[in-house]
């Protein structure tokens, strides 16, 4: 008796399969430092924005995003490290939702800045109760998940001081930590410093890409959302962004390696 097989079934499912692999692997569409500066000069000039509403955003991202990857059966201990720019800022806002959540956050911010809208944020916390620390490694060692909010993507050069400590305590850290925009250290444009360098070791375990990724996320292994709900599709037209579509209220979504949404 002779068999006839039939090959089509099988053609299409490796023609499925490569499409499949061919959306897996397309490189992220990203945003320089450069560019991201342009984009939120932009979105506080004609877009209307201020950067107040901006960073309230942002911060409500980076909220959701840690519920998310650590509910609060995971432990409500988290601790949050802010630097002295805006993507502090973004930590103070979530510490702020995280605490309305139930989580129990606490706050390392070693440079205070004397801005106004910084003070600000800062006082909405201490109404809040939440405590203010001045020892990061001692903190660590008592909290279940922290927020490294400490540099964004206008971040180069060095590591300063208080921060080589505290990035260091990252990097040997086995707890959970969720990245603001970058991993504090990384280069926005190339990823982390070289071996033996402050942050070279440092890989977070979930990176928040706020309004887009940025170039360094191909070094990037862990889970991975965007957020920041605030684009306009005019915008995202002329910085080139292929962003991924948000759910109902969500303020983030989690995405793999080439942006496809999980």
């Amino acid at each position: 008796m002779r068999y006839v097989v039939d090959f089509e079934p099988f053609y299409f499912h490796l023609l499925g399969l490569y499409f499949f692999l061919c959306i897996l692997l397309t490189p992220w569409q990203t945003l320089s430092a450069k560019a991201a500066a342009a984009l939120d000069k932009e979105l506080m000039s004609t877009g209307a924005f201020s950067i107040d509403q901006l960073m309230e955003l942002a911060g409500l991202s980076v909220s959701q995003a840690v519920y998310r990857v650590h509910p609060l059966s995971k432990g409500p201990r988290i601790l949050v490290a802010v630097g002295p720019g805006n993507n502090g800022g973004d930590g103070l806002v979530a510490a702020r939702h995280l605490r309305h959540y139930g989580y129990h956050p606490t706050i390392y911010y070693p440079k205070r800045s004397k801005n106004e809208l910084y003070q600000r944020l800062a006082k909405q916390l201490e109404d809040l109760e939440v405590p203010f620390v001045d020892n990061f490694p001692a903190a660590l060692g008592s909290t279940d998940h922290v927020v490294d909010a400490i540099f964004g993507f206008s971040f180069s050069g060095e590591v300063r001081e208080p921060f080589p400590a505290v990035i260091r305590a990252l990097e040997e850290t086995r707890v959970p930590v969720t990245s603001v925009d970058a991993p504090s250290s990384w280069n926005i444009e190339d990823g982390p410093p070289p071996s033996g360098a402050i942050g070279s070791a440092f890989n977070p375990d979930v990176l928040v890409s706020l309004t887009a990724p940025k170039p360094l996320v191909k070094h990037f292994k862990g889970r991975h959302f965007v957020g920041g709900r605030f684009v306009t599709p005019a915008i995202a037209k002329k910085y080139d962004l292929d962003l991924p579509e948000y759910e109902g209220i969500d303020q983030v979504v989690e995405v793999g390696p080439s942006g496809q949404k999980l």
